[in-house]
């Protein structure tokens, strides 16, 4: 196991309420009289989950929506944020970076209601930690709720927010308005609020696409005690990532694992695809089938009739992000 798992099982074995859903959901469900309150928390660091050059604005924005991206996939509407904030040697960043917090909070209509700063080190990397509250009025779906027979469904397009990442690294050569397009996929995420409140209904099993389309698979199929088969020719791409990456099994791999997409994964009945068709007319968003859950347990990854090795990475994982950060491994 990963020293991440390892710690988040010592969490499981302290006291646990009801509302913590056994740790092993992407939020809190706190039932206060006949109000469910959702609650998460997200954090952000520099030089993993943004780029030191990154704007400070986009950098607010990003903090926020992440989070509101976890109500989302409960299909909460939100109410406000609580931001944990280090202070920086930078003023201007600060000033900067609250200036696009405000405008992120206008964009979502959602206010702020406290938190708490400190003072880093100089040189430090930005930690950066925000608390999202959001209230549900009917059913909130779990990861685990994926049953035997169920299709598997994304929101939008997956990979674009990971072939933003190259282009802002330089790994791939930016040129067009296609390039634009993915840098602010990668910068400035849109959670997907509405649509996941009119799906919250429907779905057996709900979560946001934040590590990884595979590897968030795996976790809700592992959550559910269901195999995930995924076909990796279904995986929605968007022109701008077909004009920048390409369409071969590569560039589908590489959209498979990226992470910070921010679509909603869900699982349905089939029989249910109808309502989630007309839910997809509604907001102006795909939806796109891109597998099935099966009794067993694991991930197969199949190309149409072919099957396909495993990459040795499903998606982001902290551990490994951090070894290879760290010359010393």
């Amino acid at each position: 196991m990963s020293a991440e798992s390892d710690f988040i099982a010592a969490l499981r074995a302290m006291p646990l309420p009801s509302a913590a859903r056994g740790l092993r959901d992407d939020a809190a469900v706190l039932e206060l009289g006949g109000t469910k309150l959702v609650l998460t928390h997200d954090m952000i660091v520099e030089g993993i989950h943004f780029l030191p050059d990154d704007p400070p604005g986009d950098v607010a924005w990003k903090l926020v929506a992440v989070n509101l991206s976890d109500l989302a996939g409960k299909g909460a509407r939100p109410l406000g944020i609580l931001l944990g904030f280090s202070l920086g040697q930078d003023r201007d960043w600060d000033r900067a970076f609250l200036k696009g917090l405000e405008s992120a909070l206008h964009a979502f209509g959602i206010g702020l209601l406290g938190g708490d700063t400190v003072a880093a080190p100089a040189a430090a990397p930005r930690f950066l930690g925000m608390t999202a509250l959001g209230e549900a009025t009917g059913a909130i779906p779990s990861r685990s709720g994926g049953r035997d027979g169920d299709i598997l469904w994304v929101s939008g397009s997956i990979g674009d927010a990971g072939a933003g990442l190259k282009l802002a690294t330089g790994q791939v050569e930016a040129s067009d308005r296609a390039s634009d397009e993915l840098i602010e996929r990668y910068r400035t995420p849109r959670p997907r609020l509405e649509a996941g409140q009119a799906l919250a209904p429907l779905v057996s099993a709900m979560m946001d696409v934040s590590d990884g389309l595979l590897i968030d698979a795996q976790r809700m199929a592992a959550a559910s005690g269901v195999k995930v088969v995924i076909a990796l020719d279904a995986v929605p791409l968007s022109g701008a990532y077909l004009a920048v990456i390409g369409d071969d099994r590569a560039a589908r791999i590489a959209a498979a694992t990226a992470g910070d997409d921010y679509e909603l994964l869900f699982a349905a009945r089939h029989n249910d695809a109808p309502r989630i068709h007309a839910i997809s007319e509604r907001f102006g968003l795909a939806f796109t089938q891109v597998g099935r859950f099966t009794a067993g347990s694991g991930l197969e990854l199949r190309d149409g009739e072919s099957p396909v090795a495993l990459p040795p990475a499903l998606g982001f994982e902290h551990e490994r992000r951090l070894s290879e950060a760290d010359p010393r491994g």
